[in-house]
């Protein structure tokens, strides 16, 4: 059974083995998720360690969990920390699921679950960036998400040296 969970500083170290590997794997099967080759399972368990679990401990972020049986299978981060000006918002970020879990309702689950929260957390507006033409941008689609626009040579591509464009996507929570 698939079960969602909000982690805290202390469940993150200890979910971080799992957390690395799910996105060492995404990075290697050339998500566009911010890291590039060469990107090794230290790098990833560092980001989760020195980056995620700083933001979580100063309450920057939220970080949530899609777990399988015991496995933690997926992950969302909502960025909650804005500029005064954005209080009335939140951030998708690094919505991942392992590529043996993938397209079995994970991701929707851990986007639908990161909404909730921002609704609660009484915000009118979740924004975040994709990679234009990924499944990602599909699933956000479907999922009630509206493209504002596109911007083309925006990253580098994880699996060759050419730029990509990114689409920036809202919901409005009102």
């Amino acid at each position: 059974m698939l079960s969602i969970d909000k982690l805290d500083h202390h469940t993150l170290v200890g979910a971080s083995s799992s957390l690395a590997r799910i996105l060492y794997e995404n990075v290697k099967q050339g998500a566009s998720i911010g890291f590039i080759e060469p990107f090794s399972l230290d790098d990833s368990k560092r980001y989760w360690l020195e980056n995620v679990a700083k933001n979580i401990a100063g309450n920057k972020a939220i970080l949530f969990v899609a777990r399988y049986k015991e496995n933690v299978i997926g992950c969302v981060q909502l960025i909650v920390q804005m500029p005064a000006n954005q209080s009335h918002r939140v951030e998708i970020a690094k919505l991942l699921v392992h590529p043996n879990n993938q397209r079995q309702g994970v991701a929707y689950k851990l986007l639908q679950t990161a909404e909730e929260e921002a609704r609660l957390l009484k915000k009118s507006l979740i924004v975040l960036d994709t990679k234009t033409g990924d499944n990602a941008q599909r699933l956000y689609l479907k999922t009630g998400f509206i493209e504002a626009g596109s911007i083309p040579n925006f990253a580098l591509n994880p699996d060759n040296d050419r730029l990509a464009a990114t689409t920036i996507m809202y919901k409005l929570l009102i």
